[in-house]
């Protein structure tokens, strides 16, 4: 793990060491490290330790990095570092560098880069927006059932996965007669370069000793991919924002030059609705991909300034130990399936799972094991309700989900869904919430409790899908 973790850093810093070759303003960058140094200076008194631990968890250029990986894979611990640069064509530049690695060995690496130009006037959501990124990422356990609704926990295996990302995403919101828009256009190309290898758990026996090329597709043969994919999001509000809408189409296509057995394409329609309990909705993130009203799309995963933050020495929105009275209901319904041609298949490590959460941390069906069903078609129905408790900085979460796994698309319909019921509590930071502790039950397979930290900072974008 040691070495893992020391690979990561050198990397980081050797991104840090070019940043700092082709800075063209080195002397903010030495203020931002000014700056930061003399706020850890005061770690040493007492009447300052939030702020101290603040700027270590939120300063600039430098802070800790941390939060989860992969389902079972632990929690990542690590070094990041953020800067900005704003140009005189009114462009501005976010970079984030991070790495992080956990105690069963597993790491990431990544580096983030977000590109816009601020209009004029201060209604800067309806310009475009560039990300462009190279994420690796090496997990050392996921579980492996089999493919379908119907295996049992009697097939369990478990494999290591690693995969790098490297490519640029797009959002252009179109706005009419000058007013907010409700609509945006989206567009995304990658490089995908997966791996597999052999599981590692003492108690659950290798993906390779139950499953073959058969049963798992391509578990003998991993190919690079070329994967471009198109999309629209729309976002009305409706009854004056009582009610926010956050509809995302997208079309994807894996292709893989180098073996095209494995290619195939994803048709998505992913369906959110938002109904706040205490204040109308004011998202200015949801026309670039975010549902979540406090993320701005602008910010990279490191770092969370915004597009209005970013000449001050600490941009991050302020860690309070009360928040304001908040809550909302938010009902889902997701929707997700997969095109093979007929000399084709689709990767089992590219295809969709329910059951705990999936690799990229999104809980569905929370109540059975992580990754327990897989298969490259997807049908989710969602509802959640949080709520905070009092003015604390901690809210109730309830939630029920209705889920199936399929085979073919066929295999979409609305019968025989499985189902969890789930309980628990988010507690938050700057607003936002970045832990959630969750018991699920309800599904014919037991309990299963649920503890997250965010892998994102504060109001910050996501990272890269890993599948």
């Amino acid at each position: 793990m040691a070495q893992l973790i020391r690979k990561a850093l050198i990397f980081v810093a050797l991104l840090f060491l070019a940043v700092l070759c082709l800075a063209q303003n080195e002397s903010r960058l030495q203020a931002d490290l000014r700056r930061e140094g003399n706020a850890l200076k005061s770690c040493s008194q007492i009447s300052k330790f939030a702020d101290c631990g603040q700027t270590l968890v939120l300063g600039q250029p430098f802070h800790l990095a941390f939060g989860s990986l992969a389902p079972d894979n632990g929690m990542g611990f690590g070094l990041a570092f953020v800067e900005h640069k704003n140009f005189a064509s009114e462009w501005r530049t976010n970079l984030s560098l991070d790495a992080v690695g956990t105690m069963n060995g597993s790491w990431r690496v990544g580096g983030y880069l977000k590109a816009y130009k601020l209009p004029a006037g201060n209604s800067y959501h309806v310009a475009p927006l560039f990300h462009l990124y190279s994420q690796s990422i090496s997990l050392n356990r996921v579980d492996y059932f089999g493919l379908g609704p119907a295996t049992t926990p009697l097939t369990h295996t478990t494999y290591g996965f690693s995969e790098n990302i490297t490519g640029a995403d797009m959002a252009f919101p179109i706005s009419i007669s000058g007013k907010s828009p409700v609509i945006a256009i989206l567009a995304e190309l990658n490089g995908r370069f997966p791996s597999l290898r052999s599981g590692r758990e003492k108690d659950s026996p290798s993906i390779e000793t139950l499953f073959d090329e058969t049963t798992a597709p391509g578990l003998t043969h991993q190919p690079g991919y070329f994967q471009p994919s198109e999309g629209v999001r729309l976002v009305p509000s409706l009854f004056g924002g009582r009610v926010s809408l956050n509809y995302l189409l997208q079309f994807q296509q894996f292709i893989a030059p180098g073996d095209s057995s494995y290619s195939f394409r994803r048709l998505n329609f992913d369906f959110n609705h938002t109904i706040p309990l205490s204040h109308l909705s004011k998202s200015i993130g949801k026309y670039y991909g975010s549902s979540a009203t406090s993320t701005l799309p602008h910010n990279t995963p490191d770092y969370c300034g915004g597009a209005g933050r970013e000449d001050q020495a600490m941009p991050c929105p302020q860690v309070s130990l009360t928040r304001k009275l908040d809550g909302s209901i938010n009902l889902r319904a997701f929707i997700s399936e997969s095109f093979a041609g007929k000399n084709s298949q689709v990767p089992f490590y590219f295809m969709p799972t329910i059951g705990g959460s999936d690799l990229n941390g999104t809980p569905i069906l929370p109540s059975y094991p992580d990754y327990r069903f897989r298969g490259s078609n997807l049908l989710l129905f969602q509802g959640t309700i949080e709520h905070s408790l009092g003015k604390l900085p901690i809210g109730a979460l309830l939630s029920v989900d209705e889920a199936k796994i399929g085979l073919t698309r066929g295999d979409i319909s609305i019968d025989h869904l499985r189902h969890s019921f789930s309980a628990g509590f988010t507690v938050h930071a700057g607003g936002l919430p970045v832990l959630s502790f969750v018991y699920a039950w309800g599904g014919g397979e037991g309990s299963h409790t649920t503890a997250n930290v965010d892998s994102s900072l504060l109001g910050s974008a996501s990272r890269p899908s890993l599948f």
